[in-house]
């Protein structure tokens, strides 16, 4: 069971049903936003339906953009032989 779960994520002959599963799981997410109670908000955007969704998408590309960044252009990041 578990060997199968690993070539599915690991392999490139299933890249086009890894991405319909993305895009299935971040329309259901998008579509359970509009079931929650709207009606203790603190800020205006607490009352916009879809917004936790997208900010956590949106959030979540920024973070893996600022850590490429951090490990290429800040020197973080080391050669696969730096130990050897």
């Amino acid at each position: 069971m578990i060997g199968r779960v690993v070539n599915f994520f690991g392999d490139a002959a299933h890249a086009k049903a890894r991405r319909r599963l993305l895009w299935a799981t971040l329309v259901v997410v998008f579509g359970a936003d509009f079931l929650v109670n709207r009606d203790h908000g603190d800020f205006f955007w607490d009352f916009i339906p879809g917004w936790a969704a997208a900010f956590g998408f949106v959030s979540c590309i920024a973070i893996i953009f600022a850590s490429k960044l951090l490990g290429h252009q800040g020197r973080i990041m080391r050669d696969e032989d730096y130990y050897d």
